[in-house]
């Protein structure tokens, strides 16, 4: 048995409906304020006969209704077709494998993102420990390059530098960083 995914069908339609230009062009003229064929014919440059077409198909694939005569954009049928079938959650997968670790960074880390640094020196030195482990053994890194990796886990990537090296997880000399602490995954 085949299954449908339905979202992927709804959300092709609605990029169907956009995918030609006379449709896209008096779909942008309606949102941006023009009500009726006319409006949307001086607002596009395009003829009557082709607003015409473009205004009924938008309206058949549910992007445009009419309220009081005049075309009004539904923006929110894009919402609609993105709910309709929001992808289920991701399993729950540990960040780390020792359950203990694995509470701490779960306090302190959220979608990739380090929320906050924890006071305790204990729970700190895990989560450092685990943004460390960002960085390959052997390779060099220049300051550019770590900010940029630093940046993607806290907007203070600076301080987040500064304490890599002095946990002594990170090692620097003449603006080149290398990972030298924490644990190494070997598989």
């Amino acid at each position: 048995m085949q299954t449908i995914n339905v979202m992927a069908v709804r959300l092709d339609a609605l990029c169907g409906l956009l995918a030609e230009e006379e449709r896209l062009r008096s779909y942008a003229a309606v949102v941006l304020g023009a009500g009726t064929p006319g409006e949307v014919a001086q607002a596009t440059g395009l003829g009557g006969r082709d607003v015409m077409r473009a205004l009924r198909r938008l309206e058949e694939g549910g992007l445009l209704s009419t309220v009081d005569g005049r075309y009004v954009a539904r923006a929110a049928t894009f919402k609609d077709a993105i709910r309709e079938h929001a992808p289920a959650p991701l399993p729950d997968v540990p960040l780390d494998p020792d359950q203990e670790r694995d509470a701490v960074l779960r306090s302190f880390v959220r979608e990739g993102r380090l929320v906050r640094m924890p006071a305790a020196r204990g729970k700190r030195r895990v989560v450092l420990e685990y943004i460390a482990g960002e960085f390959d053994p052997g390779v060099r890194y220049p300051e550019p390059a770590v900010n940029a990796m630093l940046r993607v886990w806290h907007d203070d990537y600076a301080a987040l530098r500064r304490y890599l090296v002095d946990e002594d997880l990170l090692s620097r000399q003449d603006g080149v960083y290398w990972r030298s602490g924490g644990y190494v995954n070997v598989e």
